[in-house]
């Protein structure tokens, strides 16, 4: 049993091989004591021919394979995305947030609110709230301050309609502003829920956190211009009243014209 050990021992042994091994022996211990003797020799080849094969042609196949590894992961963190210039990404990002998180909340939640009167306090209120979801109380509470539309006997239909048109114009560019401020906080919690992604993202994740902010750019156009076109309407009904008002001043000529030709043709 002695030159058997020397051949086994002549070579390094890999783990495998060693598990191998501790299996052949459990089961040559298992066998019948004539087969023990009779099968020795050929558990032993078998080993042998095992142990080369590992360290022969299968080792050096692993081998290539973990240098390839290597190489491809240096490659990444290295050239394709260089951990040092990740991490002093990262550290920058982190440090302008802490520097200026603060400053901007404090700059976000300061009040603007300037009525001093119950009911307009009230109102001015509801529409700085953010919340599109009070949007029913604008109306009430705009009747409140402003004072209804005239009842007919009271005011005439080109004044009645002038006006109610113009508190719809008012009214609806409030509600507008409400929706606009809603969204507004929804884009700087997206703008801040991309800082802290950003801080913390993992190599190769770049494209995706530019393609979100690009989303949420577009809508942010998109409000923008429901904005502006809320501006262009409040222009247009501007111009609309004017000219309303020119209109009026032509009627009341006319009919001074007309009144004062009936005084003048009496006998």
């Amino acid at each position: 049993m002695n030159q058997p050990s020397k051949v086994l021992n002549s070579k390094p042994v890999t783990p495998a091989a060693k598990r191998l091994a501790v299996v052949l022996t459990l089961a040559f211990f298992l066998l019948p004591t004539g087969a023990r003797a009779a099968g020795v020799t050929d558990i032993i080849t078998l080993i042998r021919t095992i142990t080369s094969t590992i360290q022969g042609a299968i080792g050096s196949a692993l081998s290539e394979i973990q240098a390839i590894n290597t190489t491809v992961r240096n490659l990444h963190e290295q050239v394709v995305w260089p951990m040092a210039v990740i991490n002093q990404t990262k550290n920058f990002v982190s440090a302008t947030r802490n520097q200026y998180q603060g400053v901007l909340s404090q700059v976000q939640h300061l009040p603007t609110n300037s009525a001093t009167l119950a009911s307009p306090a009230q109102l001015e209120s509801v529409f700085r709230n953010g919340n599109a979801g009070g949007m029913g109380q604008v109306q009430p509470l705009f009747t409140k301050v402003y004072s209804p539309v005239p009842q007919p006997t009271d005011a005439h239909i080109f004044e009645r309609n002038m006006m109610d048109m113009d508190d719809a114009l008012a009214t609806g560019s409030l509600k507008t502003t409400m929706i606009s401020d809603q969204t507004t906080q929804t884009m700087l919690n997206l703008a801040d829920t991309l800082e802290q992604q950003a801080a913390a993202s993992a190599p190769g994740s770049a494209d995706l956190l530019t393609a979100q902010a690009r989303i949420a750019n577009l809508e942010n156009q998109a409000y923008l211009a429901r904005m502006l076109a809320a501006e262009l309407r409040q222009s247009a009904a501007h111009l609309a009243h004017e000219n309303a008002a020119l209109k009026k001043s032509v009627d009341s000529t006319r009919t001074l014209r007309q009144q004062m030709q009936q005084m003048l043709t009496r006998p």
